[in-house]
């Protein structure tokens, strides 16, 4: 599962909520994309032939999100860990590390993570 930036858009609304009318949706793109009823609705029919969205059908808020935002979230690190850095998780954190700047919480919870790893 890839999605495209245009995808992303329409799931960061159906992941905001529960379910959504066509206008919902359309007014939360419309300040991001200008996009217009018909072309939240083809992206959303195309959406749910990849299995992305739900539709019920005779609902007055018919759209609904079919997949979890950790999933697609899961699905573009493991890419971007494959394409990028060749499965070196080391590497890909190292190099968030150098370019982030991360508070001293922040690093506590990351040592307590990988003292909890035993790595």
């Amino acid at each position: 599962m890839k999605l495209t930036e245009a995808e992303w858009a329409v799931m960061e609304v159906l992941w905001s909520g529960e379910n959504f009318s066509l206008g919902e949706i359309t007014s939360s793109l419309h300040n991001v994309n200008s996009w217009n009823k018909n072309t939240v609705h083809t992206y959303l029919t195309r959406m749910e032939k990849k299995g992305y969205v739900k539709i019920h059908k005779g609902d007055t808020r018919p759209y609904s999100a079919n997949i979890s935002r950790e999933e697609c979230a899961g699905e573009e690190r493991n890419e971007l860990l494959s394409k990028v850095y060749k499965g070196a998780t080391g590497d890909l954190i190292a190099a968030f590390l150098k370019e982030s700047k991360i508070s001293q919480k922040e690093i506590l919870k990351l040592k307590k993570m990988l003292d909890e790893m035993e790595v």
